[in-house]
């Protein structure tokens, strides 16, 4: 039995990986301070013995007496209108955060994973994005609190990796959806569940030509847990699906699957929003012998059952 620490443990993917860590038989320690977070997500795991929820910001630091085996750090706000309700404390999450999650790590003698993002991409020249691509950020806009937080949070661990040959590993995670989702986070995903849902107009930013790729939730917790048990290989790697859709093509599927009467209205880009999003996951392929497995339409119904339920 190992003990797993997972920072935002209580949020979307990070409770999904709880759950998956304690059906493995490991012990596990939840931090989050339930910001994006959601106890309603994590309270099927109160009676299990081997699972602890703490509160915590990572922004501050946290000790305790139990050996550490694994950090998953996933704590972060991870979509726009989260991150940017405070800019500050984002950046803040992926830095003074960040090092007190390495700082733990170096203290117990443990392996680290840092849950980074396609974002540290930007809104990228190359197509679709390989580990080797160094990204097209602007480092001054509205969603640089993040996205060059997540590419500071690499640094660091790279940096504690050269310096104290600390056991890290570092995924970049592409968009993710599936049940537990928020229904007020703004993706892209979310959105158009509940807007299908109640049959209100589903909006799309831009013209709906912008791609995105989705990966389900159990695939991408998979990828994470093979990363983080992979001998002699740290990353950065891509996990994410390679099945690249517009975003108007996504609209229509989830319009059709739900038998809504939405229809489609459109507005203005957001600032820097990027254009393409498609991860080149061979090197996932090979190091980790991981690909996606949830066929899009079957996730998709999953999470709409889900939505259904929650309203």
């Amino acid at each position: 039995m190992k003990t797993i620490l997972v920072t935002g443990g209580a949020g979307f993917i990070g409770s999904h990986l709880c759950e998956k860590l304690l059906e493995q038989g490991n012990r596990v320690i939840c931090l989050d301070n339930l910001f994006t977070g959601n106890k309603k997500n994590i309270e099927p795991f109160f009676a299990d013995e081997n699972f602890t929820f703490t509160p915590h910001d990572i922004i501050e630091p946290f000790f305790t007496n139990e050996k550490i085996n694994q950090i998953y750090n996933l704590a972060c706000p991870a979509s726009p209108i989260h991150y940017q309700i405070n800019a500050i404390r984002t950046i803040k999450a992926n830095t003074i955060g960040v090092i007190n999650m390495l700082g733990l790590a170096k203290s117990h003698g443990a392996r680290i994973l840092q849950a980074s993002t396609s974002e540290v991409y930007g809104d990228p020249a190359e197509h679709p994005q390989k580990e080797s691509y160094w990204g097209n950020v602007n480092p001054i806009g509205p969603r640089a609190c993040y996205d060059e937080g997540k590419r500071v949070a690499e640094t660091l661990f790279f940096d504690y990796y050269r310096k104290y040959n600390l056991e890290i590993r570092v995924a970049r995670i592409f968009n993710t959806y599936g049940p537990k989702m928020a229904a007020n986070d703004g993706r892209v995903v979310s959105n158009f569940i509940t807007q299908a849902l109640a049959n209100k107009d589903i909006t799309i930013y831009g013209d709906g030509s912008q791609t995105r790729s989705f990966c389900y939730v159990s695939d991408l917790v998979d990828g994470l847990i093979k990363l983080m048990n992979k001998k002699n290989f740290i990353g950065p790697v891509n996990l994410g699906n390679p099945l690249e859709l517009t975003v108007k093509e996504i609209a229509e599927k989830i319009i059709n699957l739900t038998g809504s009467k939405s229809r489609l209205v459109y507005k203005l880009l957001p600032e820097d929003d990027p254009k393409k999003r498609r991860p080149d996951i061979t090197l996932a392929e090979k190091e980790l012998n991981w690909q996606p497995e949830i066929k899009l339409e079957d996730g998709l119904k999953k999470t709409i059952e889900y939505f259904e339920i929650k309203a």
